[in-house]
C-alpha cells in the first residue's frame, strides 16, 4: 500500500490546530508526536493500537504515552489516500466527547471545502 498523505486541518483564519498544539508541548513529546505522524503516514488504515485507535464517527486517535501523560491527535480519513489530522489533546481516561465533537466538525467542513482546509507541512 503506498504511503497515506497526512494533512492537517487548517481553520477559515489559516490557523493550523495541529501546529498551535504541538508547538506548546514540551521538546520531547513533540518529537514523540511527530514520528507517530510519520508512522501514519506510513500505514495509514493499517495503523492500529497501540499507537492508534478508532473513537466514533470515523474519527480515529493516535495515542502517544510520555511518562504519565497521555497525548491524542484525532484524525479522520479522505478517501484512501489521506489522513487528515483535527487537533491534538492530552487526556486523562477518555478523550473527551467535546474533542470527538471538533473533529468530526472539522471533518464535515474539510469534505465541504478541501482546498480550503488543508495544510500540508513543510517536506510534505
Amino acid at each position: 500500500m503506498p504511503p497515506t498523505e497526512v494533512i492537517l486541518f487548517k481553520e477559515d483564519d489559516d490557523s493550523v490546530p495541529l501546529i498551535e498544539w504541538l508547538d506548546g508541548l514540551p521538546r520531547k513529546a513533540r518529537t514523540k508526536c511527530v514520528a507517530a505522524l510519520h508512522r501514519l503516514e506510513l500505514l495509514g488504515h493499517e495503523l492500529r493500537r497501540p499507537e492508534a485507535d478508532y473513537l466514533q464517527d470515523d474519527i480515529y486517535e493516535l495515542r502517544v504515552r510520555l511518562q504519565s501523560v497521555n497525548y491524542r491527535m484525532l484524525y479522520f480519513f479522505h478517501g484512501r489516500v489521506a489522513a487528515v489530522v483535527s487537533h491534538g489533546i492530552e487526556k486523562e481516561r477518555a478523550v473527551p466527547a467535546k474533542e470527538i465533537d471538533r473533529a468530526v466538525e472539522r471533518k464535515r467542513r474539510f469534505e465541504r471545502r478541501p482546498e480550503k482546509h488543508t495544510f500540508r507541512p513543510q517536506g510534505a
